[in-house]
């Protein structure tokens, strides 16, 4: 088969297998986005808050009845689900309804929580917007379900096109697609959350990389400031991220080599003026800054007093969380070893792209450096790290073909020995 045709494949078989559970992947947050895409459709606050609701429980009431019945001590017992329902709507219900009759009818997301913690999901209509024509066709349910679909799918059609972009071959490039999916990319792109698209617009950036060192640096550096346009849309933050560490790979490799290509001046431009652009932005459109995220963090979702040093704490706090993150994960090492050999196969064989990747998956170490919470599930912050497994494992995969081929099987970029980008193609 054409490697077009094995990648639609997989595609495909992977949605198929996503039938297993379309419902119960939603997170607390998750109804936040699914109240918001319904005031957007145009329904009253309420009728939002009942969808995003109803939604919700019949999740939780899903995860119950499949918890049950693999209970050794009670899946005799009678189907939860009704109860488990019932008790879910209760308590979503008084908590919005005590809300609106205080008044707290703004913004476009149902008052499922105070007013500063509900800013920081109205600030990120990108997600929201992708939501309301699904639900609108298919409801609420499979219309999530599609998006998550749908996200995570181009997810791994991207990294196949960043590794074919690369001159990898086919077959090292599938490798690439099948690891988004089977690596927690796939299973936290499946969520009902912006890290999906946080994801794909993340690959779309790097293939725009990609097609600059290869020599189409103008169309690169336009989908690198598209794809940062977008993520400012779905979460701001992770823009600021992309946009500077794209910028200190750049700065980094001019450093090192005493000068700057064109690829590189112009995707190291377009990243400098998308952090400029997001901090402007940003605060012309008074959005939550980082000392709000602080205090967020700090006040478990403004629930208690503010902090009057948060700072100082937040670095404290910062300090324990990585000391206990890195401890588990040496109990767990699969993690760490995945990102070693990761960076050791686009070192050593695309050393002109390593910076780029890096600079991507050091988005997910500061995403989750922003909230140092060891009680939370990480793993849907740090997801942004597992780019670089996803990428460099298979061009490790490429290095055993060639050693056992003894042969080039694709079109091969490295570095010069007077540091210039060559290629080394069939």
């Amino acid at each position: 088969m054409r490697p077009r045709t094995w990648v639609l494949a997989l595609a495909a078989v992977f949605a198929l297998l996503q039938l297993a559970g379309v419902t119960g992947r939603d997170t607390p947050d998750s109804k936040n986005y699914v109240s918001y895409a319904l005031d957007l459709r145009g329904d009253s606050k309420r009728e939002a808050a009942a969808g995003a609701i109803d939604w919700t429980c019949a999740g939780r009431a899903s995860i119950a009845r499949r918890k049950q019945s693999a209970d050794p001590a009670r899946f005799h017992a009678p189907d939860p689900t009704a109860r488990v329902t019932d008790t879910c709507r209760e308590e979503l219900w008084r908590e919005v309804d005590k809300r609106l009759r205080a008044g707290q009818t703004g913004g476009h997301i149902a008052p499922f929580a105070n007013e500063r913690f509900m800013r920081i999901f109205e600030v990120r209509p990108g997600y929201p917007m992708l939501l309301v024509p699904f639900i609108t066709v298919f409801g609420v349910t499979w219309g999530v379900w599609l998006v998550s679909v749908l996200m995570a799918v181009a997810g791994g059609v991207l990294a196949f096109l960043v590794l074919r972009t690369l001159g990898a071959p086919p077959v090292v490039a599938l490798t690439g697609q099948a690891l988004f999916y089977v690596l927690p990319c796939g299973t936290t792109a499946m969520r009902p959350m912006t890290e999906g698209l946080m994801l794909a617009l993340t690959l779309a950036a790097l293939w725009g990389c990609a097609l600059a060192i290869e020599g189409r640096a103008r169309a690169g550096a336009a989908l690198v400031g598209g794809s940062l346009v977008l993520l400012f849309a779905v979460k701001h933050s992770q823009a600021m991220f992309l946009a500077v560490c794209l910028a200190a790979a750049c700065a980094v490799t001019a450093v090192r080599r005493r000068w700057l290509d064109r690829p590189r001046l112009l995707i190291g431009s377009v990243a400098a003026g998308g952090a400029l652009a997001t901090v402007v932005a940003s605060w012309l459109l008074h959005y939550p800054s980082s000392s709000d995220s602080v205090q967020d963090l700090l006040t478990h979702h403004y629930n208690r007093p503010d902090r009057a040093r948060p700072w100082p704490e937040f670095l404290h706090l910062e300090v324990n969380f990585w000391v206990e993150w890195l401890r588990r994960q040496f109990w767990e090492p699969l993690f760490l070893t995945a990102l070693v050999a990761g960076a050791w196969g686009v070192v050593r064989q695309r050393p002109a792209f390593a910076g780029f990747l890096f600079a991507a998956a050091g988005t997910g170490f500061l995403t989750h450096a922003a909230h140092p919470n060891i009680t939370i599930w990480g793993g849907r912050l740090i997801v942004l790290a597992w780019l670089l497994p996803v990428i460099g494992l298979p061009l490790l995969l490429e290095r055993l073909m060639r050693g056992t081929d003894g042969r080039v099987a694709g079109a091969v970029t490295a570095e010069g020995s007077s540091g210039q980008d060559t290629q080394v193609t069939r």
